[in-house]
């Protein structure tokens, strides 16, 4: 059997072999190896050399000395290349890599981070082999050791790698597991966007709107937070008046320009108010729009919707408050049978009042006479505070919940229905 040294250390990988020749020839006898012949060799020879059975090659002189502790075994490195004498050409492993492949193989096997930690403990704890290999460092010669350092790092690098590859892989496949139990059938069609509605007391809003823009009445917004002086002392309210109770009318913090608390308005008239004052006549004029008062039931709620109407010109008498609204309420219920009738009442903005109630000819409500809204001739008292001679202008007043023009056209006999957010019953009306 002859040993081929090759590459530029082949003449000190004999030198080395000669003198460690006493600890080289059992292990080459363990070997099978009987004799030994060292002979140089250049890279071809050594190539052509390593696929002859008969041939150990060694390819530098530090090689030598690594062989006399590890000759049963293949080694790979960077420097060298060493073939058990009996698997020469066979393509063996190193132990390191038979440690890199174990590893990965433990570390696939793995089913939990647990058990995955425990196999990293084998090859990377305290006592694990790439350790030990490691601490074996300390054993070898400076030239020796510089190599097999960097083939550990090498082969330690490869461990780490799978170990962070398969906590990846549990980590993925554990937030899989949780979603899958989690989740949503996101394969099933998407609910979409249902269509929105006109709210049924909006609707009468935009109806009543309609109608008297179509005889001439303008439409006029205004605040919702009033003074004193607009919500109730301009519409000839005494100082005693009950609405100005805080039972019946909600106060917010503030005062106005006279001391008084700002309120939430309790109708819509304020609104005639600053329009006459700010327009010549004739007046006409509606305003629709949320007022405020204390009170909840059936047929009262604390938010409710009102529509005030006014006229005011020369010569406006109650002759035109009945046909305007007569033929308004015709409009809106879209019916010429019914019937209008005034009942004498009071209102301290109006003189005379009167209360309005209305009796269809047929339907459900047949007969019955159902009240609707409240009107009047404007008080002397209100006209002047708009600015104007009461002495030549006159006109009229009404005011009508919208609620409960709704409630009569839906038949509906519940006003809270309307603010409950039932789509149930709010999808009736579109």
């Amino acid at each position: 059997m002859s040993l081929l040294c090759c590459r530029a250390g082949a003449t000190r990988a004999a030198q080395v072999l000669d003198g460690l020749a006493a600890r080289v020839a059992p292990a080459l006898r363990d070997c099978g190896i009987q004799a030994v012949q060292v002979k140089s060799l250049n890279r071809r020879g050594a190539e052509y050399a390593e696929k002859d059975n008969g041939f150990l090659c060694v390819l530098c002189a530090s090689a030598v000395r690594f062989f006399v502790l590890h000759v049963d075994t293949l080694v790979k490195c960077r420097d060298f290349i060493f073939y058990h004498p009996h698997e020469v050409g066979k393509n063996r492993m190193n132990p390191l890599d038979q440690i890199v492949t174990q590893a990965i193989a433990d570390f696939a096997a793995a089913p939990d981070a647990a058990a995955l930690e425990n196999a990293k403990a084998l090859y990377l704890g305290k006592s694990g082999q790439i350790t030990e290999q490691m601490k074996s460092l300390g054993k070898l010669a400076p030239d020796e050791r510089k190599v097999q350092g960097a083939v550990i790092n090498v082969a330690k690098e490869k461990i780490e790698n799978a170990l962070t590859a398969r906590r990846e892989a549990l980590a993925n496949a554990q937030m899989e597991a949780r979603l899958n139990a989690e989740a949503i059938d996101v394969t099933l069609p998407g609910r979409g966007r249902g269509m929105g509605g006109i709210h049924p007391v909006m609707r009468t809003w935009q109806r009543v709107e309609e109608i008297f823009r179509s005889i001439g009445f303008d439409v006029a917004d205004g605040p919702e937070i009033e003074n004193d002086w607009t919500n109730f002392t301009a519409l000839n309210s005494p100082e005693n008046h009950p609405a100005r109770s805080m039972q019946d009318t909600f106060y917010v913090e503030g005062n106005d320009t006279s001391g008084k608390p700002l309120l939430l308005r309790t109708h819509t008239s304020p609104m005639q108010v600053r329009y006459a004052r700010m327009n010549k006549p004739p007046i006409k004029v509606i305003a629709p729009g949320r007022t405020y008062r204390v009170d909840s039931d059936a047929t009262h709620s604390p938010m409710f919707h009102q529509v005030e109407g006014l006229w005011i010109a020369e010569d406006i008498s109650f002759a035109d408050l009945k046909g305007v609204y007569l033929n308004f309420v015709k409009a809106f219920f879209e019916t010429d049978d019914l019937q209008v009738r005034f009942r004498p009442s009071y209102f301290p903005f109006t003189e005379p009042s009167a209360e309005i109630d209305i009796a269809f000819g047929s339907g459900p409500l047949k007969g019955r006479w159902l009240e609707i809204s409240g009107s009047g001739q404007v008080h002397p008292s209100v006209i002047k505070n708009m600015g104007l001679d009461p002495e030549q202008y006159i006109g009229f007043a009404f005011g009508s919940g919208l609620e409960r023009l709704t409630m009569l056209r839906y038949g509906v006999s519940d006003l809270r229905l309307f603010y409950e957010g039932d789509l149930r019953f709010l999808k009736q009306f579109n």
